[in-house]
C-alpha cells in the first residue's frame, strides 16, 4: 500500500478531503471512490477517516460563526442513526456474505452513480427554474439525515443526501458550508469507534495519516479562499461527472471481480 501509485492517489484524495472541508462539500464524494481504485473500499474509508477528523477541526474553526441551528438540530440525530445502520449492515456483508468485498465495492460505486445521475437530472430540470426557499421540515430532514449518515459510514459520501435536503432551503453560501462542516464533523467522530472495532483503522496507519493530513490541511485553507471565486454551478457539474465516471469504473470492477 506504499507504492508510488498509492501515494499519488492518496495525496490527491487528501487534497480533495481538505477542499471539501474548506467549502466545496460536493468534491468530498470523490474521496473514497478514487482511493478505492488502488485499495479495498473499506480500507480506503478507514484510512481517510482520521484525515477527515483532522481537517474537520480546521473546517470547524474556519466556519465557527456560520451555520443553521435548526437544520443541525434535525440532521445530527438522524445522521447518527444512519451511522448505526451502516455499522450494522456493511461489516456483516463484508465478512459474512460470499464475495462481500465485491459487493461493498459495488455499493460504493452504486451510491456514487445514483447520486450523480440524480444531481445531473436536477441540474437539467432546475436550471431555468426559480423557487422560493423552503422551510426546514422535520420528517424529510430525518430521512435525508439518516441517508447522509448511512452513506457517510460506507464511503464518506454523505453530501448528496445532505444537499438534497438542504439546497432547497437556499441557505447563504457561508451558512451552507458551515452547516455541512459541523454536521459531518460530528458524524465522522461517531464513526471512529465502529471503524476501530471493525479493524478499518489501527495504529499501523498513523504514519500514513500524518503525511496525508498535510495536504488535507492545505486543502481546507485553499478551499476557504477559493469558495467564492469559482462558479459553483460549473464546479459541481465537473465534480458530478467525475464522480459518475469513477463510480462506473468501480461498478465494472465489482461485476468483473477485478
Amino acid at each position: 500500500m506504499q507504492g508510488w501509485a498509492f501515494w499519488t492517489v492518496a495525496v490527491l484524495v487528501a487534497l480533495i478531503v481538505g477542499f471539501s472541508k474548506g467549502g466545496w462539500s460536493a468534491i468530498g464524494n470523490l474521496s473514497v471512490p478514487i482511493l478505492s481504485l488502488v485499495v479495498n473500499p473499506l480500507a480506503a474509508a478507514g484510512l481517510l477517516l482520521p484525515v477527515y477528523l483532522v481537517s474537520d477541526w480546521f473546517g470547524l474553526w474556519a466556519y465557527r460563526h456560520s451555520y443553521d441551528r435548526r437544520v443541525l438540530a434535525i440532521l445530527i440525530p438522524a445522521g447518527l442513526v444512519g451511522v448505526g445502520l451502516g455499522w450494522a449492515v456493511i461489516p456483516w456483508i463484508d465478512t459474512r456474505v460470499p464475495g462481500g468485498e465485491r459487493i461493498v465495492t459495488g455499493i460504493v460505486g452504486m451510491i456514487g452513480a445514483v447520486f450523480s445521475f440524480f444531481m445531473l437530472y436536477s441540474m437539467h430540470v432546475k436550471r431555468q427554474q426559480t423557487t422560493p426557499p423552503r422551510e426546514a421540515k422535520v420528517l424529510p430532514g430525518l430521512f435525508w439525515g439518516a441517508m447522509a449518515g448511512f452513506t457517510s459510514y460506507i464511503s464518506h459520501a454523505g453530501a448528496p443526501p445532505f444537499q438534497t435536503y438542504v439546497q432547497p432551503l437556499q441557505l447563504d453560501r457561508l451558512a451552507f458550508a458551515g452547516t455541512t462542516t459541523i454536521l459531518f464533523a460530528i458524524i465522522n467522530l461517531s464513526k471512529l469507534v465502529p471503524y476501530w472495532v471493525n479493524g478499518q483503522i489501527d495504529l499501523n496507519s498513523l504514519g500514513t495519516v500524518m503525511w496525508l493530513s498535510i495536504p488535507a490541511i492545505i486543502g481546507v485553507f485553499v478551499g476557504k479562499r477559493t469558495v467564492g471565486l469559482v462558479s459553483q454551478a460549473t464546479f459541481y457539474k465537473v465534480i458530478t461527472w467525475a464522480l459518475l465516471l469513477v463510480s462506473l469504473d468501480l461498478l465494472g470492477k465489482a461485476a468483473l471481480g477485478t
